[in-house]
This record gives C-alpha cells, sequence and structure tokens, in this order.
C-alpha cells in the first residue's frame, strides 16, 4: 500500500450532530449514524454536503494502543453558525490546523487496514507527529459505505517533528 496524502492547513470548523463514547472493542458507529441520518436535514445553515465521522482521541491515546480505549466519536455536518442547534444534537468546534489527507478507496470495513498504513507505515517515517486536534472521515459525493467503489477522505491531525 503506497498513499501518499495531500497535507492541508485549514481554518477553525464548526459542526453540529450527535456524540457518543466508544471504543474499537465496542464499536457503536453503526448506532450513532443510524441515530444522527434520519434528522440530519433539522441541521441548519450547513457548509456543504459533507458528512463527517469525527473522533476526539486523548493526548496519550496512541502511544499504546489498546482497542478497549474509550474515545469520543461524531456524526455531524459544518456549520457556518450555532444559532440554530435541534435537540438532542450538540455543537463542536475543532481548531486550526495542519492535516494528512489520505484518499480510502473501498468498503468502510476495509477502513482498518488503512488506518494500520496511515499509524504503522505512513506516520513512523513521516517528517510529522500526531497532533492533539480532532480526526476527521470526510464523505462526500464518491462515499457509497461498503460498496468496493467507495471513496472518502481520512484527515489526521499532524504537527511538523
Amino acid at each position: 500500500m503506497d498513499m501518499e496524502p495531500r497535507m492541508e492547513t485549514i481554518a477553525k470548523k464548526k459542526f453540529i450532530g450527535k456524540r457518543t463514547i466508544m471504543s474499537f472493542s465496542d464499536n457503536k458507529t453503526h448506532a450513532l449514524w443510524s441515530s444522527f441520518m434520519p434528522r440530519r436535514q433539522e441541521i441548519q445553515h450547513a457548509v456543504g454536503t459533507n458528512y463527517y465521522s469525527i473522533e476526539v482521541y486523548a493526548p496519550s491515546y496512541f502511544q499504546h494502543f489498546n482497542p478497549d480505549a474509550k474515545f469520543e466519536k461524531w456524526a455531524a455536518q459544518e456549520v457556518k453558525d450555532f444559532t440554530s442547534i435541534p435537540d438532542g444534537m450538540e455543537t463542536m468546534t475543532s481548531p486550526e490546523g495542519l492535516y494528512a489527507v489520505f484518499i480510502h478507496k473501498g468498503p468502510a470495513s476495509a477502513g482498518p487496514k488503512t488506518y494500520q498504513y496511515i499509524f504503522g507505515t505512513w506516520l513512523p517515517q513521516a517528517a510529522f507527529l500526531l497532533d492533539d486536534r480532532p480526526h476527521f472521515a470526510v464523505m462526500g459525493e464518491q462515499y457509497k459505505n461498503d460498496s468496493p467503489d467507495s471513496e472518502e477522505e481520512l484527515w489526521i491531525p499532524v504537527r511538523p517533528k
């Protein structure tokens, strides 16, 4: 697997969505998205049509990977402002910063292989360190869930070594 990311610095982003606390061994992604998608049209002032799967990890999360360690996962949409927040949804602001953006091609179920490459091969050899900011999977028009021709962007927060 040879995937060179594009490097992108983004401005602060605002999101509205739903979140849950989970671990990789107790994965609640399906339930989270199943509760978010039927209500997504209630979100006003959306920026574009992309959906964001956002993970917020503790600063030490990746130092000693443990599949039982808890993290926060969001199903969200980027918004211009927080003037209208649907009942049962929350807001989140992600700070500006540098990201390594990888394209994951293939079914969502093959995602762990791509993440293994990013964290096991690319990051240790890169001129960057993992930064303590949210991680994003951006699902745009090319995203087709478990289809073999699906594409999504994986945004990994980094800073120079």
